[in-house]
């Protein structure tokens, strides 16, 4: 289920692009890019915008909406839940060798030298 969900609020993002690219900063928008007279007669310049603004608040919604309830979908985390693969397995069942312990050569510190005194 939780797929599905990705799969709309995929397709809602890229129809949002999409509709914001149509919008013109300036107002003018799709009465621009369809010739100015059909969109003008069609929905009027004033109703093109509006549309279009309201279909992008609409989309901006439905995409809140569905990110917030796809979290519902999402599985618990399951305690023994892990990556279920051979080589995973392979290296807990493998046990590590034992690092031998052997000491560190201890050798003297160099003693540190007084300075001379300043002769006169």
């Amino acid at each position: 289920m939780f797929t599905v969900f990705i799969v709309i609020i995929a397709i809602i993002a890229v129809l949002l692009i999409l509709i914001v690219l149509v919008q013109n900063s300036k107002g003018g928008g799709l009465t621009g890019e369809l010739g100015g007279m059909g969109a003008t007669q069609m929905f009027g310049v004033k109703r093109t915008t509006d549309l279009l603004e309201q279909i992008t608040w609409g989309l901006v919604g439905a995409l809140a909406i569905l990110c917030l309830v796809s979290n519902l979908f999402i599985g618990s985390p399951q305690d023994n839940a892990g990556i279920n693969s051979v080589n995973v397995e392979k290296a807990n069942q493998r046990s590590v060798p034992a690092v031998p312990t052997t000491p560190a050569p201890s050798t003297p510190a160099p003693a540190q030298q007084q300075p001379a005194p300043a002769q006169k």
